[in-house]
Protein backbone atom coordinates (compact mmCIF):
# COMPACT_ATOMS: atom_id res chain seq x y z
CA UNK A 1 0.00 0.00 0.00
CA UNK A 2 1.17 3.52 -0.82
CA UNK A 3 0.59 6.17 1.16
CA UNK A 4 1.42 9.81 1.46
CA UNK A 5 1.60 12.10 4.48
CA UNK A 6 0.58 15.90 3.90
CA UNK A 7 0.54 18.95 6.05
CA UNK A 8 -1.98 21.59 5.39
CA UNK A 9 -0.59 24.70 7.66
CA UNK A 10 -1.38 23.09 10.66
CA UNK A 11 -2.64 18.84 10.82
CA UNK A 12 -0.25 16.25 9.52
CA UNK A 13 -2.37 13.30 8.18
CA UNK A 14 -1.96 10.28 6.45
CA UNK A 15 -3.79 9.91 2.93
CA UNK A 16 -4.19 6.84 1.20
CA UNK A 17 -6.29 5.98 -2.31
CA UNK A 18 -9.24 3.41 -1.22
CA UNK A 19 -10.80 3.95 -5.08
CA UNK A 20 -8.15 1.55 -6.65
CA UNK A 21 -8.21 -1.18 -3.65
CA UNK A 22 -10.03 -2.61 -0.95
CA UNK A 23 -9.17 -1.55 2.88
CA UNK A 24 -10.15 -4.10 5.96
CA UNK A 25 -9.66 -3.27 9.68
CA UNK A 26 -9.43 0.43 8.99
CA UNK A 27 -9.44 1.26 12.95
CA UNK A 28 -6.41 -1.19 12.92
CA UNK A 29 -4.58 0.52 10.42
CA UNK A 30 -5.52 3.91 11.36
CA UNK A 31 -3.67 2.99 14.94
CA UNK A 32 -0.75 1.57 12.90
CA UNK A 33 0.09 4.84 10.85
CA UNK A 34 -0.24 7.05 13.66
CA UNK A 35 2.68 8.34 15.55
CA UNK A 36 2.06 6.12 18.29
CA UNK A 37 2.84 2.82 16.59
CA UNK A 38 4.29 3.32 12.95
CA UNK A 39 5.59 6.73 13.78
CA UNK A 40 5.45 8.66 10.61
CA UNK A 41 3.83 12.12 12.57
CA UNK A 42 0.32 11.61 11.53
CA UNK A 43 -2.60 13.23 13.54
CA UNK A 44 -4.42 10.55 11.82
CA UNK A 45 -5.52 8.72 8.48
CA UNK A 46 -7.69 9.91 5.60
CA UNK A 47 -9.38 7.67 2.75
CA UNK A 48 -9.88 8.99 -0.56
CA UNK A 49 -13.32 7.03 -1.57
CA UNK A 50 -15.58 7.08 -4.15
CA UNK A 51 -18.34 9.05 -3.77
CA UNK A 52 -22.37 8.67 -4.93
CA UNK A 53 -22.98 11.89 -4.34
CA UNK A 54 -19.96 13.82 -4.78
CA UNK A 55 -16.51 14.25 -6.54
CA UNK A 56 -15.32 12.04 -3.51
CA UNK A 57 -15.64 10.73 -0.48
CA UNK A 58 -13.38 11.28 2.87
CA UNK A 59 -12.79 9.26 5.42
CA UNK A 60 -10.97 10.51 8.23
CA UNK A 61 -9.73 8.40 11.19
CA UNK A 62 -8.41 9.72 14.33
CA UNK A 63 -4.89 7.95 15.60
CA UNK A 64 -6.83 5.82 18.33
CA UNK A 65 -8.61 4.16 15.49
CA UNK A 66 -11.98 5.97 15.54
CA UNK A 67 -13.46 7.87 12.97
CA UNK A 68 -14.37 11.68 12.39
CA UNK A 69 -16.70 13.33 11.05
CA UNK A 70 -14.68 16.31 9.28
CA UNK A 71 -11.30 18.75 9.63
CA UNK A 72 -10.85 21.49 7.73
CA UNK A 73 -6.95 20.79 7.67
CA UNK A 74 -7.47 17.43 6.37
CA UNK A 75 -10.19 18.64 3.98
CA UNK A 76 -7.95 21.11 1.82
CA UNK A 77 -5.50 17.87 1.44
CA UNK A 78 -8.07 15.81 -0.27
CA UNK A 79 -8.10 18.43 -2.72
CA UNK A 80 -4.29 18.66 -3.33
CA UNK A 81 -4.59 15.13 -3.49
CA UNK A 82 -7.20 14.39 -6.08
CA UNK A 83 -5.26 16.82 -8.65
CA UNK A 84 -2.26 16.09 -8.04
CA UNK A 85 -2.44 12.08 -8.31
CA UNK A 86 -4.17 12.71 -11.33
CA UNK A 87 -7.75 11.27 -10.20
CA UNK A 88 -9.43 14.72 -11.38
CA UNK A 89 -8.71 17.44 -13.99
CA UNK A 90 -11.45 19.41 -12.26
CA UNK A 91 -10.80 22.91 -9.78
CA UNK A 92 -14.01 23.16 -8.17
CA UNK A 93 -14.48 19.95 -6.69
CA UNK A 94 -17.86 18.50 -3.75
CA UNK A 95 -16.14 16.28 -1.28
CA UNK A 96 -18.59 14.17 0.72
CA UNK A 97 -17.95 14.04 4.31
CA UNK A 98 -19.81 12.33 7.65
CA UNK A 99 -20.29 16.25 8.41
CA UNK A 100 -21.99 17.13 5.31
CA UNK A 101 -21.57 18.10 1.39
CA UNK A 102 -17.94 20.08 1.58
CA UNK A 103 -16.86 22.50 -1.30
CA UNK A 104 -12.94 23.21 -2.07
CA UNK A 105 -12.03 25.53 -4.82
CA UNK A 106 -7.97 24.76 -6.12
CA UNK A 107 -5.30 27.19 -7.32
CA UNK A 108 -3.14 25.42 -9.65
CA UNK A 109 0.21 26.48 -10.80
CA UNK A 110 2.53 24.24 -13.21
CA UNK A 111 -0.01 21.50 -13.05
CA UNK A 112 0.19 21.51 -9.15
CA UNK A 113 -2.55 22.81 -6.61
CA UNK A 114 -0.45 25.73 -4.53
CA UNK A 115 -3.87 26.93 -2.65
CA UNK A 116 -7.27 25.96 -1.59
CA UNK A 117 -10.43 27.43 -0.91
CA UNK A 118 -12.36 25.21 1.44
CA UNK A 119 -16.34 25.87 2.31
CA UNK A 120 -16.91 24.18 5.75
CA UNK A 121 -20.24 25.12 6.02
CA UNK A 122 -22.20 27.10 8.69
CA UNK A 123 -20.59 26.59 12.97
CA UNK A 124 -22.89 24.77 14.93
CA UNK A 125 -23.61 26.98 18.12
CA UNK A 126 -26.38 25.08 19.34
CA UNK A 127 -25.60 23.08 23.29
CA UNK A 128 -27.68 20.44 21.08
CA UNK A 129 -24.20 19.64 18.78
CA UNK A 130 -21.83 20.06 21.58
CA UNK A 131 -23.54 19.01 24.72
CA UNK A 132 -23.17 21.58 27.35
CA UNK A 133 -24.53 22.64 30.80
CA UNK A 134 -25.94 26.03 30.45
CA UNK A 135 -29.27 27.72 29.81
CA UNK A 136 -28.51 29.72 27.01
CA UNK A 137 -29.14 27.99 23.65
CA UNK A 138 -25.47 29.29 22.25
CA UNK A 139 -22.76 28.65 24.46
CA UNK A 140 -20.62 32.39 23.85
CA UNK A 141 -18.51 33.66 26.00
CA UNK A 142 -19.32 31.62 29.31
CA UNK A 143 -17.15 32.17 32.61
CA UNK A 144 -15.73 28.85 33.10
CA UNK A 145 -13.32 28.06 36.47
CA UNK A 146 -10.32 26.18 35.02
CA UNK A 147 -7.80 25.25 37.71
CA UNK A 148 -6.87 28.84 39.06
CA UNK A 149 -8.13 31.15 36.51
CA UNK A 150 -11.37 31.97 34.69
CA UNK A 151 -11.56 31.73 31.17
CA UNK A 152 -14.75 33.00 29.03
CA UNK A 153 -15.51 29.65 26.68
CA UNK A 154 -16.77 29.91 23.18
CA UNK A 155 -18.40 26.72 21.89
CA UNK A 156 -18.32 25.38 18.48
CA UNK A 157 -18.73 22.34 16.43
CA UNK A 158 -17.22 21.67 13.10
CA UNK A 159 -18.26 17.91 13.28
CA UNK A 160 -15.32 17.68 15.75
CA UNK A 161 -16.40 19.54 19.02
CA UNK A 162 -14.32 22.82 19.57
CA UNK A 163 -14.31 25.12 21.81
CA UNK A 164 -12.05 28.52 21.97
CA UNK A 165 -11.28 31.42 24.45
CA UNK A 166 -9.42 34.56 24.23
CA UNK A 167 -6.63 35.30 25.83
CA UNK A 168 -4.00 38.04 26.40
CA UNK A 169 -0.59 36.19 25.40
CA UNK A 170 -0.72 32.67 24.02
CA UNK A 171 2.98 32.56 24.32
CA UNK A 172 3.07 33.05 27.94
CA UNK A 173 0.55 30.26 28.27
CA UNK A 174 0.89 26.67 29.68
CA UNK A 175 -1.53 25.52 26.97
CA UNK A 176 -0.77 21.96 28.12
CA UNK A 177 -2.17 22.57 31.83
CA UNK A 178 -5.04 24.23 31.10
CA UNK A 179 -5.89 22.43 27.40
CA UNK A 180 -5.86 19.08 28.96
CA UNK A 181 -8.05 20.07 32.07
CA UNK A 182 -10.30 21.87 29.57
CA UNK A 183 -10.56 18.59 27.40
CA UNK A 184 -11.20 16.49 29.92
CA UNK A 185 -14.18 18.70 31.45
CA UNK A 186 -16.16 15.91 31.08
CA UNK A 187 -19.28 17.65 32.83
CA UNK A 188 -18.91 20.24 30.75
CA UNK A 189 -18.41 18.90 27.44
CA UNK A 190 -19.48 15.37 27.98
CA UNK A 191 -17.81 14.36 24.52
CA UNK A 192 -14.43 16.00 25.10
CA UNK A 193 -13.60 18.91 23.14
CA UNK A 194 -10.50 20.20 21.11
CA UNK A 195 -9.35 23.53 22.72
CA UNK A 196 -8.28 27.07 20.88
CA UNK A 197 -6.79 29.59 22.93
CA UNK A 198 -6.58 33.09 20.88
CA UNK A 199 -4.57 36.33 21.11
CA UNK A 200 -6.66 39.42 19.76
CA UNK A 201 -3.77 40.99 17.57
CA UNK A 202 -5.43 43.21 15.09
CA UNK A 203 -9.53 43.66 14.17
CA UNK A 204 -8.07 41.50 10.92
CA UNK A 205 -5.34 39.05 12.32
CA UNK A 206 -4.97 36.83 15.61
CA UNK A 207 -2.99 33.74 16.97
CA UNK A 208 -3.76 30.73 18.29
CA UNK A 209 -2.30 27.53 20.15
CA UNK A 210 -4.27 24.43 19.63
CA UNK A 211 -4.99 21.90 22.00
CA UNK A 212 -6.02 18.59 20.02
CA UNK A 213 -8.21 16.02 21.99
CA UNK A 214 -6.08 12.74 22.70
CA UNK A 215 -2.75 14.19 21.24
CA UNK A 216 -1.99 17.23 22.64
CA UNK A 217 -0.91 20.74 21.43
CA UNK A 218 -0.49 20.83 17.69
CA UNK A 219 1.68 22.99 15.14
CA UNK A 220 -1.71 24.10 13.64
CA UNK A 221 -5.90 23.30 13.30
CA UNK A 222 -8.22 24.60 10.53
CA UNK A 223 -11.19 24.05 12.29
CA UNK A 224 -9.12 25.24 15.48
CA UNK A 225 -8.36 28.69 13.33
CA UNK A 226 -12.34 29.07 12.37
CA UNK A 227 -14.05 28.75 15.83
CA UNK A 228 -11.28 31.40 16.72
CA UNK A 229 -12.98 33.38 13.91
CA UNK A 230 -16.59 32.41 14.91
CA UNK A 231 -16.26 33.52 18.55
CA UNK A 232 -14.00 36.91 17.79
CA UNK A 233 -17.01 37.76 15.44
CA UNK A 234 -19.71 36.84 18.21
CA UNK A 235 -18.28 38.71 20.76
CA UNK A 236 -17.24 41.68 18.41
CA UNK A 237 -13.62 41.30 18.74
CA UNK A 238 -13.26 40.59 15.13
CA UNK A 239 -14.03 41.14 11.05
CA UNK A 240 -15.16 38.77 9.36
CA UNK A 241 -12.02 38.08 7.55
CA UNK A 242 -9.27 37.44 9.43
CA UNK A 243 -5.83 36.49 9.29
CA UNK A 244 -5.20 33.63 11.90
CA UNK A 245 -1.50 33.19 12.75
CA UNK A 246 -0.41 29.51 14.16
CA UNK A 247 2.91 27.24 14.85
CA UNK A 248 1.94 25.66 11.62
CA UNK A 249 1.46 28.76 9.27
CA UNK A 250 -1.02 31.67 8.71
CA UNK A 251 -4.52 30.38 7.69
CA UNK A 252 -7.14 33.25 5.93
CA UNK A 253 -10.66 32.63 7.64
CA UNK A 254 -13.85 34.53 6.66
CA UNK A 255 -17.49 34.05 7.81
CA UNK A 256 -19.34 34.72 4.89
CA UNK A 257 -22.38 37.10 6.17
CA UNK A 258 -24.49 36.47 3.27
CA UNK A 259 -23.93 32.61 3.09
CA UNK A 260 -23.46 32.06 6.95
CA UNK A 261 -20.37 29.68 5.89
CA UNK A 262 -17.00 30.03 6.65
CA UNK A 263 -14.30 29.73 4.22
CA UNK A 264 -10.80 28.82 4.69
CA UNK A 265 -7.42 29.23 2.27
CA UNK A 266 -4.45 28.48 2.55
CA UNK A 267 -1.32 25.98 0.90
CA UNK A 268 -0.97 22.11 1.43
CA UNK A 269 2.27 20.86 1.04
CA UNK A 270 3.37 16.64 0.46
CA UNK A 271 5.53 16.34 3.59
CA UNK A 272 6.42 12.31 1.62
CA UNK A 273 5.23 9.42 -0.35
CA UNK A 274 6.15 5.94 0.72
CA UNK A 275 4.99 2.07 0.66
CA UNK A 276 4.26 0.58 3.05
CA UNK A 277 3.57 -3.05 3.93
CA UNK A 278 -0.05 -3.66 5.78
CA UNK A 279 -0.62 -7.08 4.79
CA UNK A 280 -1.03 -8.28 8.45
CA UNK A 281 -3.40 -5.40 9.13
CA UNK A 282 -5.14 -6.17 5.93
CA UNK A 283 -5.97 -9.78 5.90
Amino acid sequence: MRFTKMQAYGNDYVYIDAIHQELRNLPELARYVSDRHFAVGSDGMVLICSSGRGDFKMRMFNPDGTEGEMCGNALRSVGKYVYDHRLTDRTELVIETLGGMKHLTLTVEDGLVTNIRADIGKPGLSSGVIPVCTDREDFIDQDVAVLDRIFKITAVSWGNPHCVMYVDSVAELDVEKYGKTIEHMTSLFPNKTNVTFAEFLKRDYIRIREWERGTGETIGCGTGCATAVVAGVLTGRLDRKVTVEQIGGPLQIEWDGASDHLFMTGPSHTVFEADLDVSHILR
